[in-house]
């Protein structure tokens, strides 16, 4: 006999990390994704060149962690994977949505999100999925999801949308980029500003500073 898979729901615990502190001289409210292999609590180190007493950052974490490298010293975490890819989609939005409602994002009035690698695929479906409305819509060295229409961002018709992309990642081909551009392009007609930069597959603080 072939097995059978089945399926419980259970609560869990996950954390977030924040860098900085929010208070009456916040200006931007910055929710960061981070790719495969992070923690979050690093992940903020690429946000640290902001100024502080303007920029408040939260760093979600990915519920998915493991030993990177084979060895069992360090920790990474992924989103999801090809293995019940929806089930797990459903799973991280609906974390995201405990942190939103702890942070208060609602009251928020300049909301930034930004995603890296995987945390593209995150922070775009949960836009979408959940209608945040950011006024900037940062995307790094990562794809988008196929499923994403126009249709799922139409309450983004005011917001800045970046693309950015390293000229030599070895993740994002010639092909690949272009494929991006083309589908970025169908989602957001208006406000897409596509940022190249001469690099490997990673962030730049440098750029992120520019942007506010």
């Amino acid at each position: 006999m072939n097995p059978t898979q089945k399926q419980v729901s259970y609560k869990i615990t996950n954390s977030y990390c924040t860098l900085n502190e929010k208070t009456q001289y916040t200006k931007n409210v910055w929710v960061v994704f981070h790719g495969i292999g992070y923690l979050s609590k690093y992940f903020l180190k690429y946000f640290k060149g902001l100024n502080s007493e303007e920029n408040y950052i939260i760093a979600p974490q990915a519920a998915s962690k493991y030993y990177l490298n084979g060895k069992y010293t360090h920790v990474g975490a992924s989103w999801f994977t090809k293995n019940n890819t929806q089930q797990e989609v459903e799973n991280a939005m609906n974390y995201l949505d405990e942190v939103f409602q702890a942070e208060d994002l609602e009251s928020v009035t300049n909301l930034i999100v930004l995603g890296y690698s995987q945390g593209v695929s995150v922070a775009t479906r949960w836009v979408a999925r959940k209608g945040i409305s950011p006024s900037q819509l940062i995307l790094c060295s990562g794809g988008l999801p196929k499923e994403l229409e126009p249709k799922d961002f139409l309450h983004l018709k005011e917001a800045k949308i970046s693309m950015i992309y390293g000229t030599r990642d070895s993740y994002l081909d010639e092909e690949r980029v272009q494929n991006e551009k083309i589908k970025l392009k169908e989602l957001f007609p208006e406000n897409l500003c596509v940022i190249p930069f001469e690099g490997i597959h990673e962030m730049k603080p440098s750029i992120l500073e520019s942007l506010v």
